[in-house]
């Protein structure tokens, strides 16, 4: 058997970033299969004409604050606390708005094997 690890634990809410002028990316956990980070956002929004093509599948939930997201066929959603999203592998999103204090939690899935 490997060396005992001991447990790690936090809150979501506590020591949130201060607005900067980037998002603020934390992971919370991280193993071959998937990868789990808080987001903290301060009104950030992508940059014009970016958008987000990952490779693994992602699935987020706000859990403070507001956001839009939209994607590259036409479709907006508007996010408040509680709202979720999966956003498959190679689905072309951005993030259009968010508001002070947004607090994000992302799974990102073990990427696709081609």
């Amino acid at each position: 058997m490997g060396v005992a690890r001991t447990p790690r634990r936090g809150n979501l809410y506590a020591a949130l970033p201060v607005a900067a002028a980037d998002e603020h990316f934390e992971t919370l956990f991280g193993s071959g299969a998937c990868r789990v980070e808080r987001i903290v956002s301060h009104g950030h929004a992508s940059p014009p004409g970016f958008w987000y093509d990952q490779a693994a599948d992602e699935w987020v939930v706000l859990l403070q604050g507001e956001a839009e997201l939209s994607f590259a066929d036409g479709e907006r959603i508007g996010l408040l606390p509680g709202d979720w999203v999966e956003i498959p592998a190679g689905c072309r999103h951005r993030v259009e708005s968010t508001a002070p204090a947004t607090v994000w939690l992302a799974v990102h899935g073990e990427p696709a094997r081609g």
